[in-house]
């Protein structure tokens, strides 16, 4: 009977859920305690699949427009990437209950754009098209004020009357590397324009891609834990693609691990997207274990000890 090779998992720390789907999740598992079910959400209340399935099986109903609520006391919960502000204004004048969702570093994304608007600035946002929190960003504001851009090349193309005032914003969840090539465009066409006073891709994003770099020279492989449609999870597979590591995967669970890629290895990193449960990390390492003889040791590169409360209707005090 042969002996299982030795795997060495190189197990990266921060991973995994950050305190923005936190925040999300209790949102939508305390309006089930308060109002009992089912109570809707709009869009995936975070991107990933195991998440999503398990508030359904709770009595989450989740819908992609408002249309699709009743006019009922049954709750509509905002997910974690935000809205257009058409989308709470339709639901007031419809006098349905609403709970938002949210990210709080979403919101200061929203606000600071909003500020920018107020001060007669057009906005460039650096993100992209189509993902849920950008569609959001860009719905805080009239048609034409944002212009998004996604690229150096997009950048250049830009077109602004002389003088005009300029500012930029950024999707949360976007690779450091991306947009500090495409900010550094932005300068150096427009060495005016104002900038968030902070960089806006959020400390778990951060911190979960400085992890895997600091990962990828010590290992041949990576895989991410997370859903095909998380922006930051996909980020993520890049960064440790762009940071040497010659064989990655994004999957969504063991039942997803291409062993085609990962089936004659000695070292192997694991990480997860801030929308990933950590239950999921746990499934796929016990599936290399399963093939392997692992040896696991965890590479630390950030302590997170950040915590949004839940929406004041939603807290103890206000419900009881």
């Amino acid at each position: 009977m042969s002996k299982k090779p030795k795997l060495r998992i190189v197990l990266c720390a921060p991973r995994g859920f950050c305190a923005g789907v936190v925040r999300a999740i209790d949102v939508v598992e305390r309006a089930l305690a308060i109002y009992g079910p089912p109570v809707y959400v709009r869009h995936e209340i975070v991107h990933n699949r195991y998440v999503v399935e398990s508030l359904k099986k709770k009595g989450a109903i989740f819908i992609e427009e408002l249309d699709e609520a009743p006019n009922s006391p049954a709750p509509v919960i905002f997910s974690a990437h935000g809205v257009p502000k058409n989308v709470p204004e339709e639901a007031e004048r419809r006098g349905l209950v609403t709970i938002d969702a949210t990210c709080p570093l979403v919101t200061k994304v929203h606000r600071e754009a909003q500020v920018h608007f107020k001060r007669g600035r057009k906005i460039i946002l650096v993100g992209h098209a189509g993902h849920p929190e950008v569609i959001g960003t860009m719905g805080q504001l009239p048609a034409g004020v944002i212009t998004l851009v996604d690229s150096v090349e997009e950048v250049e193309a830009l077109q602004f009357e002389d003088g005009e005032d300029l500012a930029y914003i950024t999707q949360t969840t976007l690779s450091i590397d991306d947009t500090r090539e495409v900010v550094e465009a932005i300068l150096r066409r427009f060495p005016k324009i104002h900038g968030p006073p902070l960089a806006d891709i959020c400390y778990a994003t951060t911190n979960r891609q400085e992890a895997i770099k600091r990962a990828a020279p010590m290992v041949e492989a990576a895989i991410v834990v997370g859903s095909a449609n998380s922006s930051n999870s996909q980020r993520l597979r890049e960064v440790a693609e762009r940071a040497g590591v010659k064989k990655t995967q994004l999957a969504g669970g063991a039942a997803d691990i291409d062993w085609n890629i990962f089936g004659a290895i000695s070292s192997l990193a694991v990480t997860a997207g801030a929308s990933a449960p950590e239950v999921l990390v746990e499934e796929v390492i016990a599936a290399f274990e399963e093939r392997y003889e692992i040896e696991v040791e965890t590479l630390s590169t950030a302590d997170e000890s950040v915590f949004f409360p839940l929406p004041r209707a939603l807290r103890p005090a206000a419900s009881a």
